[in-house]
This record gives C-alpha cells, structure tokens and sequence, in this order.
C-alpha cells in the first residue's frame, strides 16, 4: 500500500529511540522528509544516519528540549526554512518516566510528569501549527498511554500528564476538523523500549525477554496483556505511520490502543 508519503514531510518528536526511532524509521523507508528531534544530540546524530540509510531523502536530526517552548519555535523555524514552509505529518512521540503512587510523588515529580509527558506535544503543536496549515495535507498524531484506560496506582503522575495529552488532543481534533487537518492518538501498551529496560533492571528484571517483561509488568502493574509478551516498537510504528499519513483520510479524533489485547473501553 501506497502511504502517500514521497517526499512529504514529516517531524517525529522523541523520534531518537524506541517507539519514535520506529515510526521515524517506517516513515523513512516510505520515502518522507524526516526530522528528529530529541535532548540527546548524540542519539538524534545516529538516528538521522539511520534514517538516511532507510531512504529518506532528506534526514536530519535536531537536538532540543522539547519542554521549553522556545527551543521548539527555533526548531520549527528551521524546518521552515528548510521545507518552504510546509509540514504534512507531526508525531509527538515523547514522554516522561515518572513512577510512583500519588501518596509518594513529590510536587517536583507532578510537574516532571506534565512538562516532559504533555506540555512538549503542547509546544510542539503550537510552533507547527502554521507549517500544518501550508502544507496540501496535514496530520497529527500523538503517543498517550493504555494506562489512562487501566489505572495502576504506581503511574499516576504518568498517566495524569498523558491524559492531558489524549483530552488536548481530541479537542485538537475538532478545532482543526474544518480544516481536514486530521489529528489521532496511539495509545501503546507495555513495550521494550530503554524505557522500560531501565525500569526493569531497577526491579530486579535482567533480562530484555519480551514475556519475562510482560511477567514482571503484570506483578508490579496489575494489568499484562492477553498476549504473553511485550511489544516491539517496530509493532506500533506501523499503527502511527498510517494515521499520520495522506491515506488516512476520515479518521480524526481516535484514541488508538496498540496494547497487545486488553478489555475494550
């Protein structure tokens, strides 16, 4: 299937690792103009080389904040310049590794969870707004959680800032309707990124196997999959590419759960 994807372009935000590399990946291997942007230059480097590798006819990656809000008007002026101005696909794909229960969190933790978990794609939707608008076609598609639908009490924090992002973006979704600027939310599950690997070797989980880590997730979660193992990025990335692109045409305002089998809500 044709994506529609030749020389559009696309920014993929947090798109150094995990399920961002992936879907930056997949959009590269489509044929779009890929830019990364994430706080690790080094990591952002890598990616744009890959990216290049995978057939994207211009890769580039930019590292920034995407918590300060102006960092992120620089990186989207520069994409600007360096697209004519227009943008087809943006993916906010970061967040924030926020644990713990609500009786424990600090204040610092609450506000490390909103400012690395929704304010980035808050940011990031506001400088690309106008990019969006010039482009012929235009999508958004922004990466929640499962667990604003499951609650554990060990996220709290975590899911709270990426309910934001799921209520910001259904309401994202009807301001921009009249426009047909299509915006989506994937919701993933339980997923090997670094993510989760740092989270595993601190509860005692040595291992990257994907049903020791959905094992592990269940004890201290409360909530595996139907499926007896983690996802790969490389599952969901599919899901994000086809919601951000020209092929999408009627889907808007969906929060999509890419969670290995859950209860339906």
């Amino acid at each position: 299937m044709d994506l529609g994807f030749e020389n559009a372009t696309a920014v993929v935000v947090g798109g150094s690792r995990g399920m961002g590399l992936a879907t930056a990946q997949c959009l590269a291997e489509e044929g779009a103009r890929v830019a990364v942007v994430g706080r690790t230059a080094a990591d952002v480097a890598a990616a744009a080389r890959d990216l290049a590798e995978r057939g994207s006819p211009d890769a580039v990656g930019i590292p920034a904040d995407a918590s300060d809000p102006d960092a992120v008007r620089r990186v989207f002026d520069e994409l600007a310049e360096r697209w004519d101005g227009a943008l087809n696909a943006l993916i906010n794909a970061a967040g924030p590794n926020v644990q713990g229960r609500f009786d424990t969190l600090t204040p610092a933790s609450w506000r490390e969870a909103v400012d690395y978990g929704a304010m980035p794609m808050v940011h990031c939707v506001q400088a690309a707004l106008p990019l969006l608008r010039r482009a012929e076609w235009a999508r958004i598609v922004n990466f929640s959680a499962h667990s604003t639908q499951r609650q554990s009490v060990n996220l709290v924090a975590y899911t709270a800032a990426k309910a934001m992002v799921t209520s910001i973006s259904k309401n994202l979704s009807l301001l921009l309707a009249p426009e047909e600027i299509l915006v989506n939310v994937v919701s993933p599950g339980t997923f090997v990124t670094p993510a989760l690997l740092d989270w595993a070797r601190s509860a005692g989980v040595h291992t990257d196997d994907p049903n020791e880590l959905m094992r592990a997730i269940g004890e201290h979660f409360g909530h595996p999959a139907h499926l007896p193992r983690a996802g790969r990025p490389e599952e969901i990335a599919p899901v994000a590419t086809f919601l951000a692109s020209r092929r999408n045409t009627y889907t808007t305002g969906a929060d999509v759960n890419v969670d290995g089998g859950s209860d339906f809500t």
